[in-house]
C-alpha cells in the first residue's frame, strides 16, 4: 500500500466565508488531481455554524440577537454535518481536503480517524483525551462528567473531503454559552489551557496535530471503534 502524504497550509486568522470559498475551490482542485491532500490549519473570527441536522433552524442558539451583535458573533449556514457549533479565536480550526480512496471509503471511519489524531494530539500535552459513546468528537474530565474538547462536523462528496474539526485550545469558553454546542444540552466544554492550566502555543497544538494526523492517515487503515 502507499504511504499517504498531505501538505499542511497554516493560514493564521481567515473569515468564515472566505474559508468556505477555498475549501470550495480545493475540493475541485483535488477531484482535478492539481493538487495532493490538503490539510488547512486556521482560526476564525467569532462565529456561529449551523451545520445540516438545524436544517436551517437556529433552535439551538440561546442568545438573542442583540446578545450576539454585542459579542461581535455572526451566524453562518453550512453544508457540513452536525448541528451548531461555535467556532472563535484560540480555537484551532482543520479543514482536510483529502480524497479517501481507494482504501478510506467508509463516513465512520474517516471520523473515527479525525477523532484518533485528534487524541494522539492532546496526549502530548498531557490530555486523557476519550471518545463518549453515542457522541462524537473528542471528551476530557472524569468518566461520565466528560466535557467537549473538540467538534467533528464532515462533509464528503465523491470521496473528497471538506469542514472537519474545531479544537478547543485556549477560546473565550463564554461564547460557548450562547449556543448549546452540537446540540448536547448536558455536555460542557473545555480547552487545552483550561485542562493543563497555562497558556500553550498555538503553533505547538498545530504541530501536534499535524503529527497526529500523519500518524493516523499516513498508516494502514485500522478498525474503526464501535
Amino acid at each position: 500500500m502507499d504511504v499517504r502524504q498531505f501538505e499542511t497550509r497554516r493560514l493564521g486568522r481567515v473569515e468564515y466565508d472566505a474559508a468556505l470559498d477555498l475549501q470550495r475551490a480545493l475540493v475541485e482542485d483535488r477531484r482535478a488531481g492539481r493538487i495532493g491532500d490538503t490539510l488547512l490549519l486556521l482560526e476564525h473570527p467569532p462565529v456561529i455554524t449551523l451545520g445540516v441536522k438545524t436544517r436551517g433552524k437556529a433552535t439551538n442558539i440561546v442568545a438573542t440577537d442583540a446578545a450576539l451583535e454585542d459579542a461581535g458573533v455572526s451566524v453562518v449556514e453550512t453544508g457540513r454535518g452536525g448541528d451548531v457549533t461555535y467556532h472563535g479565536p484560540g480555537q484551532l480550526v482543520g479543514y482536510p481536503i483529502f480524497d479517501l480512496r481507494p482504501d478510506r471509503c467508509d463516513v465512520h471511519q474517516y471520523v473515527r480517524d479525525l477523532e484518533e489524531a485528534l487524541i494522539l494530539a492532546v496526549a502530548g500535552f498531557g490530555i486523557e483525551g476519550r471518545r463518549v459513546a453515542g457522541l462524537t468528537g473528542v471528551w476530557a474530565g472524569a468518566a461520565g462528567r466528560e466535557m467537549k474538547l473538540a467538534a467533528i462536523g464532515v462533509r464528503i462528496s465523491r470521496w473528497i473531503t471538506s469542514h472537519g474539526f474545531a479544537l478547543n485550545v485556549a477560546p473565550d469558553l463564554a461564547h460557548f454559552d450562547l449556543i448549546v454546542p452540537c446540540g448536547i444540552a448536558d455536555r460542557g466544554v473545555t480547552s487545552i489551557a483550561r485542562l493543563v492550566g497555562q497558556d500553550v502555543a498555538m503553533s505547538d497544538v498545530e504541530d501536534a496535530v499535524v503529527q497526529g494526523m500523519t500518524r493516523v492517515f499516513s498508516g494502514p487503515v485500522a478498525p474503526a471503534p464501535a
